[in-house]
């Protein structure tokens, strides 16, 4: 599929290789969300590409690995600052790729890209090894770790430089070399990145990006024999292939997926806290996050007046243009997307659930050059079945469920009836159950009156179909390393 002479005025990225970028002979089309028309054209790469990146990561090896941790740190240190210093244009271009707001862009995603560079310099600096006396038989022995080699990194579109930083910060400050495949609908700020890798001095060939889809280009990298260790954060369904693709070659894996959150509020909650909290945990980035709470259990005592507030709460969540400073939410990412999000509510109602605002009840006042946008309101729907694909099922959009509980344990069994477990929240005033709850809860991460504060030194990841693995200062910095125990004989 080459590129038709009239698309030739638009944005075209290349392959970032060796230090060098390189064009590719095949594009897919990028939309810009908020207008739905094609603003960008993103290589197509296949094993070839994939086999030059890895070959460039291979060479790089050697040289990199063998540098101090602390003059990788300063390589590290110095992509933050630029990155920092190229802020809105990285807010801008990613609000445009992405669909969120520019806000967003501007507050969340640029600032934790910077910090994920910086946590990580200065992370790889403070780890330790283990070492064990044995004087009975006069040994000692210790650990050591080492990296791995190439890493595959593979990174989804709802928080794409958010996301990829996360993943190459800790693969290289622990001294792999790495082929990164951000998302085909997200690529800009990536690309972006590559731009700054040579001032930052990154040395070629130590971080290499490869752009296209997951059929083609992420594909032949998962299955690649010398890319030992993969991480890969998106779909449960994706994540299945890639096991499946890698388990000939025992490579380590790293994989983040979805969830389907809970949120349980007791009746002694403070409200007004919680329903800010827990709009905002509904609905962010177009609730288009995997920490995002779409489901909500509500103690029955107090669910009329939870349900009233938090409807006209979600209400105030407005929709519209992502250059809008007043817009809480921008465009979901594709026409596609948006479909299939709107498909679940369409179910709902036809279930016999009640959507209390937002899709097909409240009229989105848009501009007119964002009328062709994938646009869609803060929905909330009640009186669901639990056996419901919208209760059971990731929807990946604003859209979340209320129902009521009336004891701590059947909350607890609502929480954990899915086959996810990534995240949770627990709103209750009483100590002594919000650490009894957590503990029951089937989560990775239980956050309790609050949402989304995040120590990154501690593990990030879920249970059961929501992944393998965890994420974190300590936990990324164990996946991208190998360790070895020596003894010697005294």
């Amino acid at each position: 599929m080459h590129d038709p002479p009239e698309k030739s005025s638009l944005l075209v990225l290349e392959n970032f290789i060796g230090g060098t970028f390189v064009p590719c002979g095949r594009h897919v089309d990028s939309y810009d969300p908020s207008v739905g028309e094609v603003y960008c054209r993103v290589p197509d790469s296949g094993p070839q590409e994939v086999e030059a990146a890895v070959a460039a990561a291979k060479e790089a090896f050697p040289g990199w690995s063998a540098r101090s941790p602390e003059q990788r740190a300063q390589v590290l240190r110095a992509l933050a600052d630029l990155l920092e210093a190229n802020a809105e244009e990285f807010a801008q271009a990613e609000s445009r790729d992405q669909g969120k707001t520019v806000t967003f862009a501007r507050t969340v995603d640029v600032p934790r890209s910077v910090h994920n560079f910086r946590f990580f310099a200065s992370s790889a600096l403070h780890h330790t090894t283990d070492c064990s006396q044995m004087d009975h038989a006069g040994c000692l022995s210790y650990t050591v770790r080492s990296p791995v080699g190439v890493a595959g990194l593979i990174s989804p579109w709802n928080l794409p430089l958010y996301l990829l930083t996360w993943k190459i910060a800790p693969a290289i400050a622990a001294g792999n070399t790495v082929v990164a495949k951000p998302s085909e609908m997200t690529s800009v700020t990536t690309w972006m990145m590559c731009k700054l890798m040579q001032q930052a001095g990154v040395p070629p060939g130590v971080v290499n990006v490869i752009f296209g889809t997951g059929p083609r280009a992420g594909d032949a990298l998962v299955g690649h024999p010398e890319v030992p260790l993969v991480s890969f954060t998106g779909s449960t369904a994706t994540a299945q292939r890639i096991t499946e693709r890698s388990a000939p070659y025992c490579k380590k894996l790293s994989l983040e997926l979805g969830g389907k959150n809970p949120a349980i509020i007791f009746a002694d909650a403070n409200l007004d806290q919680c329903i800010e909290t827990t709009v905002r945990s509904s609905f962010s980035n177009q609730g288009e996050i995997c920490l995002c709470t779409s489901r909500i259990y509500v103690e029955r005592s107090i669910y009329p007046e939870f349900l009233q507030r938090f409807v006209a709460a979600a209400k105030k969540w407005t929709t519209g243009a992502p250059s809008d400073p007043g817009s809480s939410n921008g465009a979901l990412i594709s026409r596609e997307h948006l479909e299939k999000v709107r498909s679940f509510v369409a179910l709902a109602r036809s279930e016999g659930g009640t959507v209390h605002c937002g899709e097909g009840v409240d009229r989105l006042d848009l501009p007119e050059r964002n009328a062709n946008g994938y646009f869609m309101p803060a929905t909330v729907v009640s009186g669901m079945s639990e056996g419901s694909r919208v209760m059971q099922e990731e929807i990946f959009g604003p859209v979340t469920c209320v129902g009521a509980f009336d004891t701590e344990d059947e909350a607890v069994a609502l929480g954990n009836g899915v086959r996810y477990g990534l995240s949770a929240t627990v709103w209750s005033r009483d100590v002594g159950r919000v650490h009894r709850v957590a503990r029951r809860l089937q989560a990775g991460l239980v956050w309790t009156n609050c949402w989304l504060l995040r120590d990154l030194n501690l593990p990030f990841g879920g249970m059961k179909s929501s992944g393998v693995g965890r994420e974190g200062g300590k936990d990324s910095y164990h996946f991208f390393t190998e360790v070895k125990t020596i003894t010697i004989k005294q």
